[in-house]
């Protein structure tokens, strides 16, 4: 796989994960470097001579280094498969929308709860549950009459949204009161290529 792309990763992190879960789906050639988070390798100089802020996602495609799960998104899509981005204008502006909801309202949200459950952040519990339970409602709305977030097809707002809300419940969020995001997660789970994220000792009972 000399030409495929290499994604630094750690198999608990969401943000890595979304990465992963699209190459997979979109058919892109790339393998997985394991980083070793709890031996802390993320904060050696090998790795943080690809990122400097410490964290994965981190892909090598040949000599283009790129972080951030979000980026990451946005260059693989532009680079090898632009059929999951829309040409409209309007379309594309709302994918965008859910890109930035991934970035802010998911990972304060359902990414902040599963954090303090599976890493032991130091985070206020009440605010992340309460941020989980207003962007669920907020996506709940949003698909009662569609299968996917944007134009109803499957675009990148999808990947970047679906890797913390799916392991919500890790973070004591229960997704029973969704029955549309629950249909969505089906439909991404649904896909040629879909991948899941390792779940915790935790569970995922919704």
């Amino acid at each position: 796989m000399s030409n495929a792309i290499k994604i630094h990763s750690f198999p608990l992190s969401g943000h890595a994960h979304r990465v992963q879960l699209f190459a997979s789906v979109a058919g892109i050639a790339h393998e997985i470097v394991h980083v070793d988070l709890p031996a802390g390798e993320h904060k050696q100089a090998p790795f943080l001579a690809l990122n400097p802020l410490g964290v994965v996602p981190v892909i090598e495609d040949g000599d283009i280094v790129v972080h951030d799960s979000i980026s990451i998104l946005v260059y693989l899509a532009r680079r090898y498969a632009p059929s999951f981005i829309p040409q409209n204008p309007q379309q594309e502006a709302e994918m965008h929308r859910f890109l930035s909801m991934a970035s802010g309202e998911i990972s304060y949200g359902p990414g902040a709860a599963r954090l303090i459950n599976v890493f032991k952040a130091k985070i206020d519990p009440v605010f992340a549950k309460a941020t989980a339970e207003k962007v669920l409602g907020k996506l709940e709305t949003h698909l009662i009459r569609v299968d996917f977030l944007v134009a109803n097809k499957i675009t990148l707002a999808d990947f970047a949204i679906y890797s913390y809300v799916a392991h919500a419940p890790e973070g004591d969020v229960s997704l029973a009161p969704y029955p549309n995001v629950r249909r969505w997660l089906k439909n991404m789970e649904s896909l040629k290529g879909f991948v899941p994220m390792q779940a915790t000792k935790i569970g995922l009972a919704a």
